[in-house]
């Protein structure tokens, strides 16, 4: 008796659709860490937090003192703002291990520390300095640094930088508003990078 064969045209042609299919679909993208909340923000006197969406790729402004050095690649970014002239932004990047997220941070770290200095090179008319506030006990480990620059004539600047990692996820947290390091919420924003790094992997 003769039998139609299974792999006649029909078949072949399925089988090759299939294929296809699996060919162009793109491998799982890396999904996002977990970000900030409005609330999770040094409490501002007068004004409340507002949270923007957390977005793909890094911010368009990109992070005073770290220019250059957050890699595009697998990173988000989220900012925050106050009615007010404080502002805030966090930056994340899921790196390709834990060696390079630890790679990553420190080369953040060495970034901010030497801020102050690096900006005055290309200011030798302004004014600039910079504080170590410490290391975090949290996941693997964070730093929170103050830096302030001023020119003549001009409002001085003051930012808070909290740089955390847990696992092989980075994070990047920079608080900002007009004046200097004297009266900046040390101990809310070293709350607040504690609460950034805790939340990358839920």
């Amino acid at each position: 008796m003769f039998r139609r064969s299974r792999t006649g045209p029909v078949a072949v042609l399925a089988a090759a659709a299939a294929l296809t299919l699996t060919l162009a679909t793109p491998a799982t993208a890396a999904p996002a860490p977990g970000f900030l909340q409005a609330r999770d923000l040094p409490p501002h006197p007068s004004s409340a937090w507002f949270a923007g969406p957390v977005a793909k790729g890094l911010p368009e402004v990109p992070v005073f003192c770290l220019e250059g050095a957050l890699p595009a690649k697998d990173s988000w970014h989220r900012q925050f703002g106050t009615e007010l002239d404080t502002g805030a932004v966090q930056v994340s990047v899921r790196a390709e291990s834990p060696g390079a997220a630890a790679q990553l941070a420190a080369a953040l770290e060495r970034k901010v520390a030497g801020c102050a200095a690096d900006w005055l090179r290309g200011h030798p008319e302004g004014t600039a300095s910079w504080r170590d506030y410490g290391a975090l006990a949290v996941e693997e480990g964070a730093h929170v640094y103050g830096v302030h620059t001023s020119l003549p004539e001009s409002e001085p600047g003051v930012g808070l930088y909290g740089i955390g990692r847990d696992g092989a996820t980075v994070t990047v947290v920079r608080w900002s508003r007009m004046g200097d390091l004297s009266d900046v919420p040390v101990p809310a924003f070293k709350r607040t990078t504690t609460t950034a790094v805790h939340k990358l992997n839920p």
